[in-house]
Parts: structure tokens; C-alpha cells; sequence
């Protein structure tokens, strides 16, 4: 199973770069494996796609704006760092570059001098640093902090929708509550609060919660897909949601998940029986062909990167030659793609 199998040509051009005009308005791809056939919808169609009243799973992880930008003391080079996972009250792992550049004890400069760090060490491909000032720097980050958008998105300086307030908005999906994603559970980015209130008639909506980290989006670099390794990352069942899709699952309901991370959740763990608290644990599962999911029936998800894990996710679902025949038929037809475009709903 080569990493070369999951490859396709993708136009530049059909990446999108901004949300649509208005949250809702994408378009909807239907696959449907049953029949084999694909139909193109809008997003506002979804509805009616819904059938027998399954049980909908979101993630409602909320995106910290994670991204800091800043200079290596307070006249040096200028620096970007993101965020990754706090390992104790103040120290936090961290994307940035060059980390061979770096001493213990360098002085970090952000927030225009409004907040300062200290970079610690190396730990593999992460750095740690540290915010000795204080330790809790959330509230600093919703000030000085910028949304952590994906590496494909790519905006001049003067472009009008160059704006970190949009970001804010639009890389946050409407139901999100739990804080702790460098990355938005993009499926869910499409839905409105109209369109929540509408889904109360056709499925019964649950919640659990994946913090998307550097394991989601990393990218795989073994030419055999199966050496590959996740990063872990947290997630959380809560009772209710746990006991509601054991009750669907016995009723034979179907579970739909929105997004490939809420899916991941549901894999990683067996609804064999009645829980009285909630489930949470670490997660480094990698779905790719020759697997079998057993806890989700359907999904709703983005178009994804060639040679991700998340494209290699639908091509375990659906297939890859029916996945193949999608994208294509997607990329003739000129849908968006990627974490700002369009949606696929896989039956």
C-alpha cells in the first residue's frame, strides 16, 4: 500500500483561500456507496439526505488562536511559533522552525512586547517554551494571538480578506465550547445556527470532543502508509453522548459523524456497554484501506490533501476508486477544496 496510491492532481486554483460569502452556502458532493452514484447538492439540501433519524456526532473542540508571532529577544529575528499541547502551568510544546537555531534560555518577545517567553529545549520535532510571567496565558492568546490557519492558505498583505477578525469567526465552527484545537473540525464549519435548528427534526445531534493537534494534518512521509505513526491526541466522550449512540447502535440506527476527527473518536473506542461517567483518553488512530469501522456508518466531510491520512480515512469508507471518481468528478465540476471549501456527504 503505497503513499504513491493516494496521490491526485489538484488545480491551485480550487483551493479555497477564504469561507464563502455566508456560512452555509457551500456546496454539498453525495456519495452514495449503496448504488455507487454521486449527486451534487447545496449544503442547505443536507436535510433531506437524512433518513431514519440517525444519531449526528459533532466535535465541538474549539480552536485556540494559537498562532504567536513575535521576535527572538527584543531586537531579534522574527519568529512564529504555534501552540501545540501545555505539558505543565506555563510551559507549552511548540511548531516553529529552524529549532536548531535555538539555546536554552533565549528570550521570546510577543504581543508587541506584551508578552514574553524563554525558550526551554528540544523535544524531537517540537520546542518547548516557557511564559514565566504567567502561567495562564489564554486570555493573552485571545489578545494577541492569531488563528492557526492551514499552510495552504496563502494571503497577501493588502488583500481585504486578510483579516484576523473573519478568521476568528469563520475557522470556528457555531457549536464549539470546548478549548484546546490548533485546527478547526473543518466538517463542521459549514453548519449554522439555522441549520442546527433544523436537524433537530431529522437526527438526534451528540456532541463529543477531539482536540485537533499536529497528528490530524501531519504529513506522511513512508512510502508504505501502514509504518506511519499518529501523535496522540486527547479526546472526550461525555456519558450522555456514550449512552446515546450504545442506545442507536441497538436500536440499529445509523451513526453519522461530522468530520474525520469526530470519526476518529468513534474508532478508538467499543460501545460495548453502559457508562456512568465519561470516556476520554489519547488517540493515535490511523484509518487507512483494509481496516473496518465499527462504529460509523456515514460521515460528512471536506475534500481533502493528496496523500493525508484524512483522503486515506474516506477511501477506507467509501473506497478508493469510488473516492478517486469523486474527486475527480469535483475537481472537473470546480468545487472548493480543502479546510474553507466545499463538503462531501458519504452514505
Amino acid at each position: 500500500m503505497k503513499l504513491s496510491d493516494f496521490d491526485f492532481q489538484l488545480p491551485d486554483e480550487l483551493i479555497a483561500q477564504t469561507p464563502s460569502p455566508q456560512r452555509g452556502e457551500s456546496r454539498l458532493l453525495v456519495l452514495d456507496r449503496t448504488t455507487q452514484t454521486i449527486e451534487h447538492a447545496s449544503f442547505s439540501d443536507l436535510p433531506r439526505y437524512l433518513k431514519e433519524h440517525p444519531i449526528m456526532v459533532f466535535n465541538d473542540t474549539r480552536v485556540l488562536p494559537a498562532k504567536l508571532e513575535g521576535t527572538v529577544g527584543d531586537q531579534g529575528r522574527n519568529i512564529e511559533v504555534l501552540l501545540v499541547k501545555e505539558e505543565e502551568p506555563g510551559t507549552w510544546l511548540v511548531l516553529m522552525k529552524h529549532l536548531k537555531k535555538y539555546k536554552p534560555g533565549q528570550p521570546l518577545v510577543f504581543g508587541k512586547g506584551n508578552l514574553t517567553a524563554e525558550f526551554v529545549e528540544r523535544k524531537n520535532d517540537l520546542g518547548v517554551i516557557r511564559f514565566p510571567s504567567n502561567p495562564d496565558i489564554k486570555d493573552q492568546l485571545e489578545q494577541f494571538g492569531k488563528m492557526p490557519l492551514p499552510h495552504y492558505i496563502h494571503r497577501s498583505s493588502d488583500d481585504p480578506a486578510n483579516t484576523e477578525q473573519q478568521d476568528r469567526e469563520r475557522y470556528q465552527t457555531v457549536f464549539a465550547r470546548n478549548t484546546g484545537a490548533i485546527a478547526a473540525p473543518t466538517a463542521g464549519l459549514h453548519f449554522t445556527g439555522d441549520m442546527m435548528g433544523q436537524l433537530e427534526d431529522c437526527v438526534e445531534p451528540v456532541y463529543l470532543t477531539l482536540h485537533v493537534g499536529p497528528g490530524t494534518f501531519q504529513p506522511v512521509r513512508v512510502d508504505d502508509v501502514r509504518n506511519h505513526q499518529m501523535k496522540k491526541e486527547y479526546f472526550n466522550i461525555p456519558v450522555t453522548t456514550w449512552n446515546a449512540i450504545l442506545t442507536a447502535k441497538s436500536e440499529d440506527r445509523k451513526v453519522m459523524a461530522v468530520g474525520t476527527t469526530a470519526t476518529r473518536a468513534l474508532e478508538s473506542v467499543q460501545f460495548n456497554r453502559k457508562e456512568n461517567s465519561d470516556v476520554t483518553g489519547w488517540t493515535d488512530r490511523f484509518i487507512y484501506p483494509g481496516q473496518t469501522f465499527k462504529n460509523t456508518d456515514h460521515l460528512l466531510t471536506n475534500f481533502h490533501l493528496p496523500k493525508s491520512t484524512l483522503y486515506m480515512l474516506v477511501c477506507t469508507l467509501a473506497g478508493s476508486s469510488l473516492i478517486q471518481k469523486a474527486y475527480q468528478e469535483a475537481i472537473h465540476k470546480k468545487y472548493r477544496f480543502f479546510s474553507y471549501g466545499d463538503a462531501m456527504l458519504i452514505l
